[in-house]
C-alpha cells in the first residue's frame, strides 16, 4: 500500500477521485521523498491548482504531501496490521485563514475531506486487491 502512495508517476495518481482530482503531474522526481508535483482539484465546481513537495518522516509509513504556496500538509500513515494487512489513516491540516475566507474554507473542508477520503480509500482498497 504505502509503495502505491509513494509512486507519483502511476500508483498515487490512480487512486484520487477523477470528479475531485483532474490531474496530477510531476515536475520532479515521482517516487516518495522530494518528490514535486502539481495537482488540479476541482471544488465546487472551479478548478484550482497546487504545488506539493514530498517528505518521508518514517520511510515506508509516512508520506507527508505539503502545499508550497499555502501550507496546506496531508499526511498518510501505514501501519502493518499483519503480513497481508494494513491500516491506513489521512490527515489534512489546514493554515487557519481570518476572516470570511477562513470560515468558507473551514466549511468547504469538513463537508469535502470526508467524501474525498472516503472515495480515495475505496481506490486503494481495489488497486491493492488486484
Amino acid at each position: 500500500m504505502y509503495d502505491l502512495l509513494a509512486d507519483y508517476h502511476v500508483g498515487h495518481p490512480s487512486i484520487l477521485p477523477k470528479p475531485f482530482f483532474t490531474k496530477l503531474e510531476v515536475e520532479k522526481g515521482g517516487v516518495g521523498e522530494g518528490t514535486v508535483f502539481r495537482a488540479t482539484l476541482r471544488v465546487l465546481g472551479s478548478e484550482q491548482t497546487y504545488r506539493a513537495a514530498v517528505t518521508e518522516p518514517e520511510p515506508g509509513r509516512v508520506l507527508v504531501e505539503t502545499d508550497l504556496a499555502t501550507g496546506l500538509v496531508t499526511t498518510f500513515t501505514v501501519d502493518p496490521r499483519g503480513p497481508d494487512a494494513s491500516y491506513l489513516t489521512f490527515e489534512t491540516r489546514l493554515p487557519q485563514r481570518p476572516g470570511v475566507q477562513g470560515v468558507v474554507e473551514r466549511l468547504v473542508s469538513r463537508l469535502l475531506l470526508p467524501r474525498v477520503y472516503r472515495d480515495e480509500q475505496q481506490l486503494i482498497a481495489q488497486a491493492v486487491e488486484k
